[in-house]
């Protein structure tokens, strides 16, 4: 069955920009829209046949029916992407429940055979006074406690099912506890992720403390080779790393993240497996970090890996506490306050299209 669904919305050029500039170029601006050749998907027993419309009628769709489709036995979603760590956001404000399987959500996560993406968040109704709850479901059909970048996209998803307009915020629940994310004037996300846990037990690690009950800069061996490890959690757990035996400051261009990232994620030492980050420092204020996901393997930026990170740098006497972090997707803000112990994480988050499918 052939279903022409998706309107799309034109990205700006996925090179890496600045978070000055990082909003500067909208999906709504007016651009050529010259013929483009029908794409066929593949999706569990159907077809989604995708075409490329003018921006114009995608916003007017968007905004005026599209964010309202109802009908049963099809799945309205919008594609969005924090930093090109990409996600399929749902509106499932009506019940508690997914609207799809974790099975399902693999399928559509699959680059070749679905829509393609790091993950699938839901917009469920909000639990314990909070406006609402955020579940995520990573392409290997995991769920994770929270995503960074994803709670971002969350923001701005919500904005455009609420019709908000200009500066706010509002509470979401999840695995990792209360999160605030505020949708600021220039179309950033500021989100208030809390404070840091480094009880080694609650990260958790089997590593042993060797700083007031968290682990820093400790030895962890892998693959026959020494790491300096940090444990941090932000909700989710993560190893972050800055140097190896016999070398002082990682060049982490070089490093071949699908063959070392696994041995991390998968190491006896993390019983809930772990994220990875692999840090190189390039100033006081500058970091520069690629990321080995928990479920979803080496993606273009990490929101929780980037906080972590910062943390880290600070345990370790690398860096101060508000620093840019570079990662493959682009420049995240990061500040761990010494005043309430909270991670502030600053950055973009942009619609890519629209689009529906048979359930």
């Amino acid at each position: 069955m052939a279903i022409a669904a998706t309107i799309s919305v034109p990205l700006t050029s996925p090179t890496r920009r600045t978070l000055a500039s990082v909003n500067s170029l909208s999906p709504h601006s007016p651009r050529s829209t010259l013929p483009t050749p029908q794409r066929t998907f593949k999706y569990p027993n159907s077809r989604l046949v995708a075409s490329s419309m003018s921006t114009e009628t995608a916003v007017k769709t968007s905004s005026a029916s599209f964010l309202n489709l109802k009908e049963s036995g099809f799945l309205h979603f919008a594609k969005y992407h924090g930093l090109g760590n990409d996600f399929v956001l749902i509106d499932n404000r009506d019940t508690s429940e997914p609207r799809i399987s974790a099975e399902k959500a693999v399928q559509l996560c699959d680059r070749n055979f679905g829509v393609g993406a790091d993950g699938v968040i839901f917009v469920l109704p909000g639990i314990n006074g909070t406006d609402y709850t955020m579940r995520i479901f990573n392409s290997d059909g995991s769920e994770p406690e929270m995503c960074g970048n994803g709670v971002r996209c969350f923001a701005k998803f919500v904005s455009q099912l609420e019709n908000l307009h200009g500066r706010h915020s509002f509470t979401i629940h999840t695995g990792a506890g209360l999160i605030i994310p505020e949708v600021l004037e220039d179309g950033n996300v500021r989100v208030d992720m809390g404070e840091p846990v480094l009880k080694a037990l609650d990260v958790p690690t089997k590593l042993p403390a060797n700083k007031d009950n968290a682990v820093v800069k400790s030895q962890l061996v892998v693959d026959g080779v020494i790491w300096h490890v940090t444990c941090v959690s932000m909700g989710n757990p993560h190893c972050v790393t800055f140097s190896r035996e016999g070398s002082q400051n990682l060049l982490v261009d070089e490093l071949k993240l699908a063959e070392i990232g696994p041995k991390f994620e998968h190491h006896e030492v993390f019983p809930a497996r772990t994220n990875t980050e692999f840090v190189q420092v390039l100033s006081n204020s500058h970091l520069k970090m690629r990321v080995w996901e928990r479920g979803a393997g080496a993606t273009l930026a990490c929101g929780t890996g980037a906080c972590a990170t910062v943390v880290a740098a600070v345990l370790e006497g690398r860096a101060g506490r508000n620093c840019t972090v570079d990662l493959p997707g682009g420049p995240l803000q990061i500040e761990w306050r010494e005043e309430d112990n909270h991670v502030y994480m600053t950055g973009s988050a942009d619609v890519v299209y629209y689009g529906s499918l048979p359930l």
